[in-house]
This record gives structure tokens, C-alpha cells and sequence, in this order.
């Protein structure tokens, strides 16, 4: 017969489960968001410092100072006078000293050569601070899940523009350029940018926890992201055609707006042969390719700006509201770097702003996908 109970025995005095094994280690799969995040903005802050330096060595017509590619011995820069003159000799054997510089002092090419040299150990910097920040990320096993591919990824595209550039800077050491091809720069500068969107779109993901961002989807705006998936590639599109008007200083040719030299389209767009090569050596057609891109560009995203106008999220108003100012105030850049034959200052300010602009506008995609809860109207 079983042994009767009291009925004021205390139930705290029953034996507690024990918690099974197998369960979700969420802390684990939450990772250190906060320290990755921090990580990454660093990482952004200092690949927009590379992308003005990169324009103002462009600017300066420094690109081709250094003409051998030496990833390790290359960030020793010269010690002795006479490792100054071997660079100098090696520099003196390109096309753009033969056809243009001519006559160039040491002192004169130290300038264009320290200016070449800081780009490319910004690069190295940029790869150190990815390598040190992702190996000791990933062996405190502090990534979340799920990011380590995307983390690597960041590291491997850095590694291709390195070699991109290198690529590049090999076009102009040869035959009768006297700059980079315009296509291989602008191939450099456009992957610049997909890092750079890649590494703030990650910023606004890890800023918020995995739960919020599946909660915050389901109130998402879906017409909005649509209209952004077309957004974001034609924006990208504008900064690459804006690099080949760099490339062949097509905007200190056509210095009048909204005319080109008095026409709509210009009369010079196809000189060269064969005809496709006009898209991207003709200054005429180049820059009037970028002209009506630019337009285009900022109609539609008026008409982006005008349907988020329909949004429920206060927050998600405001992210394309700045997006409709930057774009104004980017084409006003634009214009004014046109009429003013694209002085250096104006060119790199012009510069920073597709970094603003291309952030803004993965902003306010991020916001239409994921709307904060707290934003929403009453």
C-alpha cells in the first residue's frame, strides 16, 4: 500500500528537473554582434578614406608612378637615393613620362609616387584590419551563425580588387596610353562600391537582433523593396559610367548644361573605331551616356521617394525622404562639376557623394524590409 502523503508538504521540496542536453545554444548562435558590427564600421570608415584616395590619385595623375605590383616588399617605400632613382628610372620607361611628363624632376615625381604609394598601403591596412578582425572573431567562435560565409566573403573581394587594381594600373605601362583603360577603372571603383554596400548593409543587419529582423518582416513594405531592387543596380550603374567619364576626363570637354557644346546630343558621340568602343573612349558619348543616366536616375527615384510617401512606418518615410535630398544635392554636384570643367575639389566632393547617395538608398531599402515596430502610425 503506497505511503500517504501529508498535504502541507512543500512542494518546493520536489526534485527539480534537469534541463536536457541538445537544447539551442542561442547565446552562441547570437554571436558578438555588437563587437562585429563595430568591426565593420571601421572597416567602412576606412574603405570610403579609399575610394577619395583613389580619386585623388586619379586626380593627380599619380595611378602609374609605381609600376611593378609587389604585394609584401612593395610597402617599403624608397630609402636611399639611389632606390629613388631606380623608381624613377622604371617610371621614365612608361608611355605617360615619354608623352607627357617629359622633363619631370625627382622632386616632382616623389609627389605622384607617395601618392600612389599611400593608396596602395591603405590597401594593405584595409586587409590587415579585415584579417586580424575575422580570425579573432572566429576563433573566440564569437560569429554568428550564419556569417562567417559573408565575413569571408568581404575578405576575398578585397583580396580581387587588389589584384583588379593591379590590373588596371598594367593597362597605362604600355603602347601609347597615358592613363589607365576607362573601363578597367571603372571595373575597380564599381567593386569598390559593392564592398562598400555590402559592408553597410551588414552594419544595418547586425544592429538589430535576428528576432527583431523576422519580426519586423513581416510588416514589410513589399512594393517599396520591389522598387528598390531596381533602384540600388541603376544607381550602381550611374557610379560605373560616372568612372569612365573619369577615366578619360570626359567631364572638362563638355562644359555647358543642359546643351553639350550647343546640341542635345553631341555631334562627336561616334568618332571613333569601331563603334563600340565610343561607350567607353568617347568623351562625347561617355559623358552624355552619364548626363541622361543621371536623369533618369533622379526621376525614378522621385518616383520611389513619391510612393513611400503610402508607408505606414514614420522611419521608413524618413529613410527615403533623405534619399530624395541626397539625390537632388548629387545632381546639383554634378552640374556644378560639369560648368566648372571638373576642378579636383569638385570632382571628389562629386565623388563622396555617390557614398552617401548609394548608402542612403540601401538604407531605405533595409527600412522597407525590415520597419522598425516603435515607427509605426497610431
Amino acid at each position: 500500500m503506497a505511503e500517504k502523503r501529508s498535504i502541507f508538504e512543500e512542494v518546493a521540496s520536489a526534485e527539480k528537473p534537469v534541463a536536457q542536453p541538445g537544447a539551442i545554444d542561442r547565446a552562441a548562435s547570437r554571436g558578438n554582434r555588437r563587437g562585429i558590427r563595430a568591426w565593420l564600421m571601421v572597416l567602412f570608415a576606412l574603405v570610403v578614406v579609399m575610394i577619395a584616395v583613389g580619386g585623388l590619385t586619379r586626380l593627380t595623375d599619380s595611378g602609374l608612378s609605381i609600376t611593378e605590383w609587389a604585394p609584401v616588399t612593395g610597402s617599403i617605400p624608397p630609402l636611399s637615393a639611389a632606390e629613388w632613382e631606380s623608381e624613377f628610372e622604371k617610371y621614365r620607361a612608361i608611355p605617360e613620362y615619354q608623352l607627357q611628363n617629359k622633363g619631370m624632376s625627382l622632386s616632382e615625381f616623389k609627389v605622384i609616387y607617395w601618392w600612389e604609394w599611400g593608396h596602395r598601403q591603405l590597401g594593405r591596412v584595409i586587409g590587415l584590419v579585415w584579417a586580424v578582425g575575422f580570425f579573432w572573431f572566429l576563433l573566440r567562435k564569437q560569429i554568428p551563425t550564419g556569417w562567417t560565409g559573408r565575413l569571408l566573403g568581404l575578405g576575398a573581394l578585397g583580396g580581387l580588387q587588389g589584384a583588379i587594381g593591379w590590373w588596371m594600373v598594367s593597362s597605362g605601362l604600355t603602347g601609347t596610353m597615358l592613363d589607365v583603360a576607362s573601363y578597367r577603372l571603372a571595373t575597380h571603383l564599381g567593386l569598390a562600391f559593392v564592398i562598400l554596400g555590402l559592408i553597410a548593409w551588414y552594419v544595418y543587419t547586425l544592429g538589430r537582433t535576428e528576432a527583431d529582423l523576422m519580426q519586423a518582416r513581416r510588416s514589410g513594405v513589399a512594393s517599396l523593396v520591389g522598387l528598390t531592387t531596381v533602384l540600388v543596380p541603376l544607381a550602381y550603374l550611374q557610379i560605373v559610367v560616372g568612372a569612365l567619364v573619369a577615366g578619360i576626363d570626359a567631364g572638362r570637354t563638355y562644359t555647358d548644361w543642359p546643351l553639350m557644346a550647343g546640341e542635345f546630343f553631341p555631334g562627336l558621340a561616334f568618332e571613333v573605331e569601331p563603334w563600340w568602343r565610343n561607350f567607353f573612349e568617347s568623351e562625347a558619348l561617355v559623358q552624355f551616356n552619364h548626363r541622361i543616366l543621371g536623369y533618369i536616375l533622379f526621376a525614378f527615384g522621385l518616383f520611389v521617394w513619391w510612393r513611400s510617401r503610402g508607408a505606414a512606418s514614420r522611419a521608413v518615410k524618413q529613410s527615403f525622404d533623405w534619399v530624395a535630398v541626397m539625390m537632388f544635392g548629387q545632381m546639383v554636384l554634378g552640374i556644378g562639376t560639369v560648368l566648372y570643367a571638373a576642378p579636383w575639389h569638385l570632382a571628389i566632393v562629386h565623388q563622396f557623394g555617390a557614398v552617401v547617395l548609394i548608402c542612403l538608398i540601401l538604407r531605405a531599402r533595409f527600412m522597407a524590409l525590415y520597419p522598425p515596430a516603435q515607427s509605426l502610425r497610431s
